[in-house]
């Protein structure tokens, strides 16, 4: 799903490159789920029909923030797993243009939430 929301139009090809240890069987399985659940479409090249890209459809565009919200936890909490220097970063450092799409209607939200540290959160 994150191969196709932030590449846009993304060969088969393409997403198991971007997935180690992903079996073309288990992408195949994947793919037809999401596309049986409505997030995803089929869409065949405009030159050559053999050529199948897949896109995000009106629901999976959806998904997006959630997408976003888990990249953001991950790149902030588990930056030693994700980053070769370990350091936490931001997803305005990330996607500085994507913003607006990535946090869709949480966009408002995020620009005027202001970080309360964990001991001062109401309980």
């Amino acid at each position: 799903m994150r191969d196709v929301a932030f590449h846009r139009l993304v060969k088969f090809s393409q997403i198991l490159k971007n997935n180690q240890g992903l079996t073309p069987r288990v992408l195949s399985l994947r793919l037809k789920d999401l596309q049986n659940d409505g997030l995803i479409e089929r869409v065949l090249g405009p030159k050559d029909q053999r050529v199948v890209n897949y896109r995000l459809t009106k629901k999976g565009n959806d998904t997006i923030p959630i997408l976003t919200g888990f990249i953001q936890y991950g790149v902030q909490y588990h930056s030693n797993r994700v980053f070769e220097d370990g350091e936490p970063r931001e997803l305005a450092d990330l996607y500085p243009r994507d913003q607006p799409e990535m946090l869709g209607r949480l966009l408002s939200y995020a620009r005027g939430a202001k970080s309360t540290p964990t001991s001062e959160r109401p309980r």
